[in-house]
């Protein structure tokens, strides 16, 4: 900076203390009622046991092989308690609770006392504000019983993990299921009165143009309320992973997973189904899952289990994720967290971009009320990149994904990322920049 540019100085003066920021003047007293709502709260409780470990999985999950019903009721036991103390120690009886979302592993494998107990201790320990309560479960665990169960507790979505409905793609990922098994559970949930989700997997191992036709069309014609797309990833904990490393599996490309989620996308739309992000397709456009929703909008999540995480008054947050060490710091009355982040101010703003994307729909003016910048300009040059090669769509009011957007997930939400973390970095290298760091 030049003396030339330097900015001008007012006339020095002794008067004027300041008091303040900002000035009296710019307060209201509606600020008052907002202070004094109570911010709504998600939960999240992770059941880490499954029949057996699916060959894509990169999960924290134990097989019920290693484990005895003793231990599994130990875990139970721990949780509920991991539940008392987090009440107790961030007061969280004051927030209303308004999703609660059970996940694993496979929820469903708890026994009917289990789930009775957490249920009793959820309601012991939070104000439940008419929570979505979402349970995810696998077919051969969703008996007649444990749907007339979950409904009694007060279930109201349920999320099953299909993958496939061919049993061929089903058996080479390790698992037990067959479409008959699918077909039985799915009528069973649809027969409660909840929300009925159903997830295939696009990419599996074996899958073909044909295979995965057949799997789309059980799909729609099960009618249920959502129909989720999941691209298989790879990850170095999977037994996918191993495989491939010794030359003993390859995977559709990428090429063909791309044209796998196009046909998926095509096919649902026909059937009604609209996408509320970019891998979930609901009828009309409704029925969304508010769990995910309200957590990629930013609001607290608090998670409970091993390996849970969540973010709870600008931090993120993470159980240890070993098992015997989650079970013996609850034992001894500690909380089991083992890592955490305390978010800056633009780390705030990325992550509300990023995961906010996953809407499809982003709203420009509720970032701007909430963090005083308008996202377009803070990464103006990216997204008029994004937007000239036809991933994105911009009003006066949202950043929204096209179709070519929706298709290729997250990599919007990377791209806006990216961007944000360099005006950061420009900001704290920069006497001239925002102050936001």
């Amino acid at each position: 900076m030049t003396s030339s540019s330097l900015p001008q100085l007012e006339e020095p003066t002794r008067h004027g203390f300041l008091t303040n920021y900002p000035p009296f003047r710019r307060w209201r007293p509606e600020a008052i009622a907002r202070f004094y709502e109570p911010r709504p709260l998600n939960l999240y409780l992770h059941v880490p046991y499954c029949i057996q470990r699916c060959a894509y999985c990169f999960y924290k999950v134990t097989t019920l092989g290693e484990n005895r019903k003793a231990e599994i009721d130990r875990y139970v036991a721990a949780l509920c308690r991991e539940l008392e103390l987090v009440e107790q120690r961030f007061h969280l009886s004051e927030q209303p609770v308004k999703t609660i979302y059970f996940g694993g592993g496979t929820p469903t494998l708890l026994s009917r006392d289990n789930l009775v107990r957490i249920f009793e201790e959820l309601r012991r320990r939070f104000w439940l504000d008419r929570p979505e309560i979402t349970v995810e479960a696998e077919p051969v665990t969703l008996t007649a019983s444990k749907a007339e169960q979950l409904e009694n507790l007060g279930v109201n979505r349920i999320s099953m993990g299909i993958q496939s409905f061919s049993d061929e793609i089903v058996a080479r990922t390790g698992r037990r299921d067959t479409e008959e098994h699918a077909r039985k559970a799915i009528e069973l949930a649809k027969a409660t009165s909840a929300v009925i989700n159903i997830d295939l997997m696009s990419g599996l191992a074996g899958d073909t143009d044909e295979t995965w036709a057949y799997s789309l069309e059980r799909a729609v014609e099960s009618d249920v309320h959502s129909l989720t797309v999941y691209k298989t990833e790879v990850y170095a904990n999977s037994a996918y992973h191993a495989d491939i490393k010794h030359k003993h599996l390859e995977l559709p490309s990428d090429d063909a997973e791309l044209r796998f989620t196009e046909q998926a996308i095509a096919r649902f739309e026909r059937a009604g189904y609209l996408p509320v992000n970019f891998f979930t397709f609901t009828k009309g456009g409704g029925y969304e899952q508010q769990y995910s929703s309200s957590s990629w909008q930013g609001r607290e999540t608090y998670g409970f289990g091993v390996s849970a995480f969540g973010l709870l008054r600008g931090h993120t947050l993470q159980n240890t994720t070993e098992l015997p060490r989650y079970i013996a710091q609850i034992e001894d009355g500690k909380l089991p967290l083992a890592r955490g982040h305390r978010l800056t101010a633009c780390e705030m703003m990325t992550r509300d971009v990023a995961l906010g994307m996953k809407l499809i729909r982003f709203d420009r003016k509720a970032f701007q009320h909430r963090h005083g910048f308008d996202v377009v300009a803070l990464c103006e040059p990216t997204i008029r990149a994004l937007t000239r090669a036809g991933f994105v769509k911009v009003d006066v009011h949202s950043l929204s994904l096209t179709a070519k957007g929706i298709r290729w997930g997250d990599y919007v939400s990377h791209c806006l990322a990216a961007a944000l973390e360099a005006f950061a970095s420009q900001a704290s290298e920069s006497s001239e920049a925002p102050c936001i760091v």
